[in-house]
């Protein structure tokens, strides 16, 4: 005589990872589980996560934070403070201000360029790859090769042209980075699409009758995000120097915004002496593109059954 298994408790631990989900719900909250299992058993991972939402937060509030004005400063008695001074923390630059206020401020538009970057260029590079790996013949041939124009060009040359044609500005230089930054999500949306492309289940929804717009959009595309998810990620890192390169060259953000790039510019001139003045905005720079690159490569592990070695 058997007896009937006991139902497990809904969102447990065994719950969320049984072997046979009782509703496409269980499943999708059992993945997640074991992406964040995976996470946040890899320790730099969860450090770049924390480097990343403590940026989110300083952006969100920086208006409390910053304890002076981040375009207005003291040129009487505060130019060129160094750092440890009283009320300066990290000094002040040639026009008196607070470089601490300025680099909080300046927080906003790195989330900015990043977030902007990202909405534009990752959809542009998944519906091109995707189209271009399921329809093939001369669709991918054409499509492939406008890809490979861009890739040919180093992206921080192309984006210095792009900006130099559509003039100086953080819009602009947003729309520059973007040109150039969808190209290889497309190649990778267009491998993953290959790979999947005359499977089983492909084949099935083609007999029920699915148009291949729908085919693309339904299960196609959603099979590229992980893959797309983590080189956006580490892509940011990149955008962020990229971002900065263009405001060192004045072609980014204009005074009297606090970009980072145009603080390293306007502090080359006293690197020798008042080194902090380009010092501090070139340490955020680096922190901050290193907690992405270190997100990034978590989540390539998490989402990566190879990379994580299951």
């Amino acid at each position: 005589m058997t007896t009937a298994s006991t139902p497990l408790k809904p969102y447990s631990r065994e719950w969320l990872l049984s072997d046979r989900p009782a509703s496409r719900g269980q499943a999708r909250l059992g993945r997640a589980y074991v992406i964040w299992r995976r996470f946040s058993e890899n320790r730099l991972a969860l450090a770049g996560l924390g480097i990343i939402l403590a940026l989110v937060l300083v952006a969100i509030f920086a208006n409390v934070l910053a304890p002076h004005s981040a375009v207005q400063g003291d040129l009487r008695n505060a130019r060129l403070l160094p750092p440890g001074s009283e009320g300066y923390l990290l000094g002040t630059d040639d026009q008196g201000r607070d470089i601490l206020s300025r680099l909080i401020h300046g927080s906003r538009l790195t989330l900015f360029v990043v977030l902007l970057v990202a909405i534009i260029a990752a959809p542009v590079g998944l519906i091109v790859g995707t189209v271009a790996g399921y329809a093939g013949g001369w669709v991918d041939a054409v499509l492939m090769r406008i890809t490979d124009i861009f890739l040919a060009f180093p992206k921080l040359v192309l984006a210095l042209a792009l900006v130099a044609a559509l003039g100086p500005g953080i819009e602009n230089a947003v729309l520059a980075i973007a040109i150039t930054s969808w190209p290889p999500y497309a190649r990778i949306a267009r491998a993953e699409t290959m790979t999947f492309r005359h499977s089983d289940f492909i084949a099935a929804v083609q007999l029920m009758g699915a148009s291949p717009w729908r085919i693309v959009l339904k299960h196609v595309m959603p099979l590229c995000m992980s893959s797309l998810i983590v080189r956006v990620t580490l892509d940011m890192a990149g955008i962020i120097l990229t971002a900065a390169g263009l405001g060192f060259l004045g072609l980014g953000a204009q005074p009297p915004l606090p970009e980072w790039g145009a603080m390293i510019a306007s502090g080359r001139r006293f690197i020798l002496d008042q080194w902090w003045v380009a010092a501090m905005p070139g340490i955020a720079i680096l922190i901050v593109s290193l907690g992405f690159n270190l997100l990034g490569d978590g989540l390539r592990d998490a989402l990566d059954p190879k990379e994580a070695g299951q």
